[in-house]
């Protein structure tokens, strides 16, 4: 039992329980959020303008190596120069008018307008660990990737509100790969309502995407372009290579009015060179590249800066994630993005192969270098482990709980009067508490930030309830999401009107990827 021990003035006990025993449960809001600290800088004005003229430098005497004839093609058409080999030369005049028509706002449009978000710098987006051949949680082990998995992933994915855009998951491999991408459109129709994702594999699969998403929301086609309804990633073949269906996919992506993010995978010491300079000095370069091409073919295009720039493991070639090199880079790149003045992508991430610590440190790391670089886009962000080869259920509640943390930075707190709370503090005598006075019971329901799966009980009440590690706890959480989940109001529509458009595509063989 607490003592009152705050001295002789009268105390108003009852009525500031019934006060606050009436009060509404809190509600945070993480939908949409703004970075809360400055950016920082990892490199010196001079050191960030040398790694640019550098890459300038890469791209107009080295050269990319452009397997896509129509890419190559546009390249020549915009007066850069083609060799025999597929190698293109561009000239930084080329790259400086391309980087002054992109644009430095996008909006990102959702069937739930409450959805949309602003795509640029100083906005802080979250999308989950995506891109994983394969799914694991505590009850039914680790196993290749399904549409069973991929459905409640993007349920667990709408469930929580600081999770803002959908993205490629984990492979449904018992789909066929030419009929795959309308089991993943029509999940997100059917399960969310957030802005999403198309892959970038091949004209075929991508152009039915589009007319999917407009069938099923039956847009015309000047709503389809009214913002972005559609993302994709495209990252090249470190060092200086786009292949065919990447090429394809910013094309294609440019000319619908849909956002491509440029994303290089540069991992100093294998890919890149070893040093943070020289990682993101090829990153900056390809990334550049990528955003040209978009350029050339459709100026002011929606496009993104993008990097995913790390470190392996010296000793067996792993990529590394969270590590100090992993950090240096993020707030490097976040500097690039803020030369060319463009919103970016950058990634948070685990090597790790459980729900353990290394885990949480590897991907909260990742997290604080993509806030602190001012990452537009954070990918990866939550169930991402073993570099991005499962979708763990019980680390993406696990780092929800992080990300919900993060974005609780994102509200400052108030330091008026009423706040600092000068009558609370005079009404405690010393050696007193707070629990009973006014102040607090004012706001005890909504003071603090609530855990989802942290377990904040003593050692005996932690013992007695089972000795749950977080992981352990983590499972039964997700388990009640789905339990629970109640798909939005829009999808019944969208599946009803897509459902026609499936039937025949599939009837007429699909859509094979582009090699």
């Amino acid at each position: 039992m607490l003592e009152n021990t705050a001295g002789d003035k009268p105390r108003r006990r009852g009525r500031s329980q019934r006060t606050g025993a009436t009060k509404a449960a809190r509600q945070p809001n993480y939908r949409q959020l703004k970075h809360p600290f400055a950016q920082q800088i990892m490199f010196s004005e001079d050191e960030i303008h040398s790694i640019h003229e550098t890459a300038l430098r890469v791209l107009e005497e080295l050269g990319v190596k452009v397997l896509l004839p129509e890419a190559r093609q546009i390249f020549a058409a915009a007066g850069a120069r083609v060799d025999d080999d597929d190698m293109v030369f561009i000239g930084r005049d080329i790259v400086q008018a391309a980087l002054a028509s992109a644009p430095r706002s996008i909006r990102m449009r959702a069937v739930n307008p409450l959805r949309e978000q602003d795509y640029e710098l100083g906005s802080m987006i979250f999308m989950p660990g995506v891109g994983c051949p394969n799914a694991n949680d505590a009850e039914r082990g680790r196993r290749p990737g399904s549409l069973r998995d991929f459905e409640e992933a993007i349920k667990l994915v709408q469930s929580y509100d600081v999770m803002h855009t959908f993205g490629p998951l984990t492979e449904p491999q018992d789909v066929p790969i030419h009929l795959r991408h309308y089991a993943t459109m029509r999940t997100q129709l059917e399960f969310g309502d957030k802005p999403m994702f198309l892959f970038a594999r091949g004209r075929g699969q991508v152009e039915q995407g589009f007319e999917l998403m407009q069938t099923a929301l039956n847009l015309s086609a000047d709503d389809f372009e009214d913002g972005v309804w559609l993302t994709t990633v495209i990252n090249t073949n470190s060092p200086r290579m786009l292949d065919n269906p990447m090429a394809q996919g910013i094309i294609d992506f440019a000319r619908a009015g849909q956002l491509s993010i440029i994303t290089p995978f540069c991992l100093a010491g294998a890919m890149a060179p070893i040093t943070p300079a020289g990682a993101l000095t090829l990153q900056h370069a390809e990334c550049m590249m990528g955003i040209t091409l978009s350029q050339l073919a459709r100026p002011g295009a929606p496009v993104s800066y993008g990097g995913f720039s790390s470190n392996v493991d010296m000793k067996s070639g792993s990529p590394a994630f969270g590590t100090p090199d992993h950090l240096k880079m993020q707030i490097g790149g976040g500097q690039l993005a803020k030369l060319v003045d463009l919103p970016w992508r950058t990634a948070s991430g685990s090597a790790a192969n459980t729900p353990d610590m290394q885990a949480g440190l590897e991907t909260v790391m990742g997290l604080w270098g993509g806030s602190l670089a001012h990452g537009t886009l954070l990918v990866h962000t939550a169930g991402w482990l073993e570099g991005g080869l499962t979708f763990g259920y019980e680390k993406f509640i696990n780092d929800i709980e992080g990300l919900q943390i993060f974005a609780e930075l994102c509200t400052r707190p108030i330091a008026d009067d009423a706040e600092i709370g000068f009558e609370a503090l005079a009404d405690v005598q010393p050696g007193g508490h707070f629990f009973a006075t006014q102040h607090t019971m004012d706001r005890f329901n909504t003071a603090f930030y609530e855990p989802i799966v942290a377990d904040l009980n003593n050692f005996g009440s932690w013992t007695e309830a089972g000795g749950l590690t977080s992981a352990q706890r983590a499972t039964a959480v997700w388990k009640n999401k789905l339990n629970e989940f109640v798909a939005p109001p829009t999808a019944a529509d969208a599946v009803e009107r897509m459902i026609p458009f499936i039937e025949k595509a599939t009837a007429d063989g699909g859509a094979p990827p582009l090699d």
